[in-house]
């Protein structure tokens, strides 16, 4: 069973660990590295190419030339990984590794071992025998958005946000087929999704967070303070898209309809 792990890319030049992603491959040839470099202004690209010397085989590049965002540039990612045919699972991970490459091993277990699971998400649960740091501002906000999240929803999530996934193959066509409303909530929007295609029942049964054992909150995120209190925004976004808009859609005809009748009489 082959994994193909999708890592966006903006301006990671001087964070990407050169070693620790050739490391991996050296002793996981059943994994599959899709980075996409999401139209970097520094020599990200250049730093892609030399490290997939070698690796040519389990090492794609997908460049593309303007800055789409996270949520377009995993897309990408998977639609790519979709086309290779020997590849069972896919997934993303962040390209500061705040979750370890063998740590989204865990998360490939889990989901290879039972096979009622689409979809496996790494929670960071701060908890004994686990190291999970985080700034504490981050966090007080990060649980406070957890909590919307979770009520918009409708499932009894605690941590959506963290970025490492891995779900099976099947689930591309649901989730990824067509582009997310949200630059960086596109993990809401695609257990929306399958909420929505699956059903709130069987999705209880088809998704589980994962406790990560370690993840590190690594400076120089692409996320400043000002993005969290935007966050909101983009939530309400998203309801409208997914709730609202379809309600409207269904009752505005018949609502059309009866104005004309009173009109006639």
């Amino acid at each position: 069973m082959k994994t193909g792990i999708v890592i966006p890319c903006y301006n990671e030049a001087n964070r990407l660990d050169y070693s620790a992603f050739r490391s991996f491959l050296t002793f996981h040839p059943d994994y599959h590295l899709c980075f996409v470099n999401d139209g970097s202004k520094d020599d990200t690209l250049t730093f892609l190419k030399s490290m997939r010397k070698g690796f040519e085989t389990q090492i794609t590049i997908v460049d593309c030339k303007t800055n789409g965002g996270k949520a377009e540039a995993v897309r990408q990612g998977v639609l790519n990984m979709y086309q290779v045919q020997n590849i069972d699972y896919i997934g993303f991970l962040d390209a500061d590794l705040s979750v370890s490459l063998e740590e989204f091993t865990d998360l490939v277990q889990t989901i290879h071992t039972d096979s009622n699971l689409k979809i496996v998400s790494g929670s960071r649960v701060k908890r004994m025998g686990a190291v999970i740091n985080r700034n504490l501002k981050r966090h007080l906000i990060g649980r406070t958005i957890a909590t919307l999240i979770s009520i918009l929803l409708g499932l009894p999530f605690y941590d959506t946000q963290c970025g490492a996934k891995v779900f099976r193959k099947e689930l591309v066509p649901v989730g990824f087929f067509t582009p997310f409303q949200s630059a960086w909530l596109f993990d809401v929007e695609l257990f929306m999704r399958m909420k929505k295609y699956y059903g709130i029942q069987a999705i209880m049964n088809l998704i589980l967070e994962y406790p990560l054992r370690r993840w590190v909150h690594v400076e120089d995120s692409k996320i400043g303070a000002s993005d969290l209190f935007k966050i909101p925004l983009q939530l309400i976004k998203i309801q409208y898209h997914y709730q609202i808009k379809p309600v409207l859609t269904l009752t505005l005809p018949s609502f059309n309809k009866v104005l004309t009748l009173e009109q006639e009489f």
